[in-house]
């Protein structure tokens, strides 16, 4: 038995209206002959209110290469993270030299020694203790990296398990590409952190616990999201095909998950899902056909801060924690979703 100990996230330090950053993207992917008109209407499709940024905005003009970029991410990412670790600890009630696992999961920036590295001396953590840097598998990773503790701490139940998560989407966005895929990603996507604390099965913490876990990876289908690894740095990879991918596969998926415990959708008292977007949302209601408001917490983070990639579903379970607490005793389901094309599923206990 795996338990959730604490949830903490933090959000990139400037914060701008979806306006503010709609007229930035113009100036930066649109030549002045051009009508801004789709811009303007895949922005404001994204239901998006606010997001933050790990730069203020006229910086970016400012980064010549994917050096640069990489340079300022790890400037950024390092003290995001400590921040997210050392909050989470904190509320568990935890000090740094208990933790015996740090796993670091980002898919906008790369750094050797890793991000999870460099916090070690900087956090106080143990000289001995185990890292897991991954990379790869973008927005499914905060559901996977939940996973991925509870696969260690079951061999391990009297170890402490953190899940950092730092994501600055805004250092991927590709200047002077007028692409949809790469407009409708600069409506989306924001620059965020969060840190996850677990405990395995003989130590004493209070927190969800993990029932059991299931990943899937839908044949053929590659070429629907990721990177393009260029010159300039992450060009975006995302297929329209998505939410008919997920209305197809998710379903059976869940349903078989939920089944193997004796669960049906209907016993699911907390859905936690990750933000992917509107028209990715609107697959997971109609296909699982949820109840009205089973997304609210998901729906607020999209449009307070955007798609947080990886950290998004961490900031869903902090919200659900902090605002709606299930009843003790019942099923919650955490999902995600990513490049793959992949699906990640946490069933948990409140």
């Amino acid at each position: 038995m795996t338990r959730i100990a604490a949830v903490h996230g933090a959000l990139a330090p400037y914060q701008h209206s979806q306006q503010d950053l709609t007229d930035m993207v113009a100036r930066a992917c649109l030549p002045g002959t051009v009508d801004r008109r789709v811009l303007d209407r895949l922005h404001g499709s994204a239901r998006v209110l606010t997001r933050h940024t790990a730069l203020p905005l006229d910086r970016y003009a400012e980064l010549k290469d994917f050096g640069e970029v990489n340079d300022a991410f790890i400037a950024a990412a390092v003290p995001l993270g400590a921040e997210v670790v050392g909050g989470a600890l904190e509320a568990a009630g935890l000090s740094p030299r208990d933790v015996d696992l740090l796993m670091f999961t980002s898919v906008t920036g790369i750094a050797a020694p890793s991000v999870d590295a460099r916090l070690v001396q900087r956090l106080g953590l143990r000289p001995d203790v185990k890292r897991v840097p991954v990379f790869g598998l973008g927005c499914v990773a905060g559901a996977a990296g939940v996973a991925r503790l509870h696969d260690y701490l079951l061999g391990r139940p009297d170890d402490v398990a953190v899940l950092l998560s730092v994501e600055l989407c805004s250092l991927t966005f590709q200047r002077d590409d007028p692409s949809p895929a790469n407009l409708v990603a600069s409506g989306l996507f924001g620059d965020g952190a969060a840190a996850v604390v677990a405990c395995g099965s003989r130590r004493r913490a209070a927190g969800p616990v993990v029932i059991d876990t299931r990943s899937h990876l839908y044949p053929d289908t590659e070429e629907v999201m990721g990177w393009d690894i260029t010159g300039s740095g992450f060009r975006i990879v995302l297929d329209a095909s998505v939410p008919d991918l997920v209305r197809k596969n998710l379903p059976e998926e869940v349903d078989g998950f939920l089944a193997g415990h004796g669960l049906r959708r209907q016993d699911i008292t907390a859905w936690v899902c990750h933000p992917g977007g509107p028209k990715v949302l609107e697959a997971v209601e109609e296909s699982l056909e949820l109840p009205e408001g089973a997304l609210d917490m998901t729906w607020r983070s999209l449009a307070a801060v955007g798609n947080l990639s990886s950290s998004s579903v961490l900031h869903v379970l902090r919200d659900t924690l902090e605002r709606r607490q299930p009843p003790p005793g019942t099923a919650g389901l955490l999902l995600a979703m990513g490049p793959g094309f992949c699906s990640e599923l946490v069933l948990l206990r409140w």
